[in-house]
């Protein structure tokens, strides 16, 4: 099975160029790898907020999850005679969540409250903003079409039981929600990636914080998926393979789109809706909205006036001041409105960042004495 579409559809780039030995989709890889927002996802929440655990999944090791999953998806498909980029689907996996915000997607929903209809914040199109647009200083990592496509269409939310991809190629600048289909075989295969990665591995997180135990888990699922995340991975990769392998579509077969279904509910019943989230979930809803009235309230005051911003005592508006001054000159050209640069500032932060922000914002510096 090919894709619909001519090779040079998801070859195109905004600047095109020879990348040789590498070639296109495995330069892309080394283009995400390399950029500084990719770098910060290792301090960004995937689900438990700022564990004290080297061992629970961090926003940086689920892309990584997402990556190989798609890559070896692809890797059993073409044992079956199908035409699938293993480079283009591991380099939608590893890019498709460099536009989430600290606190997952309760910084995401806080966010979008913040910004009310304004204009729509979601992690997938602000992924696609940062590979196109904000990277480099405003210059962007210059990616395949095939790839960024992949990035803007990866919602992983939906409960689809097969994909099949477009009829047309998307025009990427004017997807403003959730409904566009991938315009490749590999972003279907991607987005189906996302689901499996974090399921299992979300199950285990919940193991290691005590909101679950094993005989918790649906017997069921247990007998027939598994109850690691290795057994999870692996059930629902191979169930993929096998059941797309003659068809036109990528998808489950009954019985593990069912399971996987019910695995979904629970994780969400047990772990994602567990007391102990919610409330870290109301503290980074109250974190995100006080970072945004605050960065607001000082670019309205100070504007393009950057000298100011260096005589602030804070070194967080400092650095904000350094951050609208190198990205003022795309900012101009786009016109963009306070809301739109300081939503861009925070979601770039990492958790880090964003509470050593607010704790620079909310209380004072101690005085320095000379002695």
């Amino acid at each position: 099975m090919k894709n619909p579409f001519n090779k040079e559809v998801y070859l195109e780039r905004r600047h095109a160029k020879d990348f040789g030995v590498r070639g296109d989709f495995f330069r892309d890889q080394t283009a995400i790898i390399h950029s500084m927002p990719f770098r910060r996802l290792k301090h960004k929440t995937q689900v438990f907020f700022d564990p004290e655990n080297d061992h629970v999944c961090t926003r940086i090791e689920h892309v990584l999850h997402v990556a190989t999953i798609a890559a070896t998806i692809c890797k059993g498909l073409n044992a079956f005679g199908w035409d699938m980029d293993i480079d283009m689907a591991y380099a939608i996996g590893l890019g498709h969540d460099l536009g989430h915000t600290p606190f997952g997607h309760a910084g995401e929903s806080a966010l979008q409250k913040k910004l009310g209809d304004k204009f729509c914040f979601m992690h997938e199109l602000n992924s696609y903003r940062i590979v196109e647009y904000l990277s480099n200083h405003g210059k962007g990592l210059n990616l395949t079409f095939g790839v960024k496509d992949g990035i803007i269409c990866h919602n992983g939310e939906k409960d689809d039981k097969y994909l099949k991809p477009a009829d047309k190629p998307n025009d990427l600048d004017s997807i403003k929600n959730r409904c566009c289909m991938p315009s490749s075989y590999e972003g279907c295969v991607m987005r189906f990636s996302d689901k499996i990665a974090y399921l299992g591995r979300d199950i285990e997180d919940a193991l290691i914080a005590e909101f679950i135990k094993k005989e918790d888990i649906p017997e069921d699922v247990r007998k027939e998926l598994g109850s690691t995340n290795g057994e999870i991975i692996n059930t629902l990769v191979a169930d993929m393979i096998v059941y797309s392998a003659d068809k036109e579509v990528i998808g489950f077969s009954d019985e593990k789109f069912e399971l996987m279904t019910k695995l979904k509910k629970f994780n969400y019943t047990h772990i994602y809706n567990h007391p102990e989230l919610e409330r870290y979930n109301r503290f980074c809803h109250q974190i995100i909205s006080n970072l945004f009235d605050h960065f607001s309230e000082l670019h309205d005051k100070l504007k393009n006036d950057f000298k100011k911003y260096d005589e602030s005592p804070i070194k967080t508006e400092r650095a904000f001041g350094h951050y609208a001054e190198s990205m003022h000159p795309f900012y101009e050209n786009e016109k963009a409105d306070t809301a739109r640069i300081v939503t861009d500032y925070i979601a770039g932060m990492t958790d880090y960042y964003a509470l050593e922000s607010m704790k620079q914002i909310t209380i004072p510096a101690p005085i320095a004495f000379r002695r």
